[in-house]
């Protein structure tokens, strides 16, 4: 059996898997991070969708296709969750 990161450098030497990877796996780390906090702090998606003013549907695709997120949405979902939003760039 092969692990993620072997099955993923092997998906890798595919120019065409590779080109839009990094990119998709970014917006999927960012969804998954959002969702942790969420369970973590033993929120719904309809009570964070209630304390940031949006839709149940608007979190989960937050949550599940984090793209093209607005910065003051990522940090009005992390007060909603008790976290305060952090950004480096390295």
């Amino acid at each position: 059996m092969k692990t993620l990161d072997s099955l993923i450098s092997e998906l890798k030497q595919n120019p065409e898997f590779e080109k839009d990877f990094d990119k998709g796996y970014e917006e999927f780390k960012i969804g998954i991070l959002l969702k942790q906090a969420r369970i973590s702090a033993g929120l719904t998606q309809e009570q964070i969708a209630e304390r940031i003013n949006t839709k149940k549907s608007n979190i989960s695709r937050i949550e599940n296709h984090a793209e093209d997120i607005k910065l003051s949405t990522l940090e009005k979902f992390a007060s909603a969750v008790g976290k305060r939003l952090e950004i480096r760039i390295r």
